[in-house]
């Protein structure tokens, strides 16, 4: 048994805090693990030739800043991650190893909104299909990280709203999956995992407070303090498409007027360019003709980032993050969104807010809300686990089957 404060305890809690770096990075050279941790460069040295000895990590020359240097990442046998994104009308699932690397990656066409059922039998099969794909077996997952288009009801696990997905009504999204796969599943709306996947592979790289604004079907906000999601007690952080930008608009789903939501999301725009570019219209073909130089859309898009902005604003007022990444199909407009974001951001937020606030276009694209899937396993799963014979006299960690 270990005493706290004995030298066993100190050379677990170590061993943990460089493997907990490593794991949250993908790869660090020894120099940036004793950084980030505290620990000597000689401590690191011992406890990463302890680990690699122990198959824990593996250990590649490289070089920084023009010097030779060793990068360590966790082992490739040292297990899988699995990514689950249900978009209104997309399923996409990653699988990744602990090194951020992913192995095996599709999406397919989903409505979502029409059946839970439906949806969870598609991502059972498409997940299966995926591990067989990557010649890994199924005792390797170490856990699943599920996205779903609205707030998670942190009491109950459920959505904090029927009126987003009404045929998910009652279902708890974690639990649903993690029966049919019979792993650890752990869940966050799409958003929250927008910021994650940005914060770790994105434009959020390095920065420790941002939000990430996505801009679809609905709108929402990923919120990031201290190198942290924010969700708050009840998991709604965020939900900044429901700011009133005008008390006499037009009604928003939630109940309200005038929210946010009701001039920037798909599901209000399109109607208002329909009746001179047809009815089968789609905000990627919008953001494609405002490229080409539609003027129609390009002026649509311009109103579309001139609220987005003030909503920002009132973000920057409030929390003062250091980026604000856009997300969604409107974020490929590039310049054409963001100066008119930029434009209200200068105009309502206070100055000094608004100076220290660098605005970026999302990098992953479609993509960052399967890839924050799979860092929100990255961060949940522990280090325990992965210590293996590292531990002094520890039993071998035991794994879930993968039914």
């Amino acid at each position: 048994m270990e005493t706290p404060g004995s030298q066993t305890s100190l050379h677990r809690a170590n061993l943990e805090r460089v493997v907990r770096a490593v794991r949250m990075a993908g790869s660090l050279t020894q120099a940036e693990i004793a950084r980030s941790t505290g620990l000597s460069a000689a401590t690191v040295s011992n406890i990463v030739r302890e680990l690699k000895d122990g198959g824990t990590v593996e250990v590649t020359p490289t070089s920084a800043g023009g010097r030779r240097a060793r990068s360590v990442s966790l082992s490739g046998d040292a297990g899988i991650v699995i990514g689950v994104d249900f978009g209104h009308t997309h399923l996409r699932v990653a699988v990744g190893n602990l090194a951020h690397q992913v192995l095996a990656e599709e999406a397919e066409p989903l409505d979502v909104d029409a059946s839970a059922a439906e949806g969870f039998d598609r991502a059972e099969q498409l997940v299966k299909r995926l591990v067989r794909a990557t010649g890994i077996g199924y005792d390797k997952v170490i856990g699943v990280g599920l996205g779903v288009p609205g707030p998670i009801d942190v009491s109950s696990g459920t959505l904090g709203s029927t009126s987003i997905l009404p045929g998910w009504s009652g279902i708890n999204p974690a639990e649903e999956l993690s029966g049919r796969l019979g792993v650890p599943v752990h869940v966050d709306n799409d958003a929250n995992l927008g910021a994650l996947g940005e914060l770790v592979w994105g434009s959020g790289r390095g920065v420790k407070d941002l939000a990430y604004i996505k801009v679809a079907s609905g709108v929402g906000a990923g919120l990031v303090i201290d190198g942290r999601v924010y969700r708050g007690p009840g998991g709604t952080a965020g939900e900044i498409g429901h700011i009133t930008l005008d008390e006499s608009g037009p009604v928003c789903r939630c109940g309200n007027r005038g929210c946010l939501e009701t001039f920037t999301a798909a599901r209000y725009v399109l109607p208002l360019l329909q009746p001179s570019h047809g009815p089968d219209l789609t905000m990627e073909r919008v953001v494609q003709l405002a490229r080409e130089g539609d003027p129609g859309c390009r002026r649509v898009i311009a109103d579309v980032g001139r609220h987005i902005g003030s909503g920002i604003a009132n973000l920057c007022n409030l929390l003062n993050p250091s980026r604000v990444v856009l997300g969604g199909d409107i974020a490929e407009a590039g310049e054409l969104v963001l100066a008119p974001i930029r434009d209200s951001v200068s105009r309502y937020a206070i100055p000094s807010a608004a100076r220290q606030l660098s605005l970026a276009q999302g990098a992953l694209g479609g993509r960052a809300e399967v890839l924050g899937a799979l860092a929100l396993v990255l961060s949940e799963m522990g280090d325990s686990p992965l210590l293996g014979s590292a531990l002094p006299a520890a039993a071998p960690a035991s794994r879930l089957a993968f039914t």
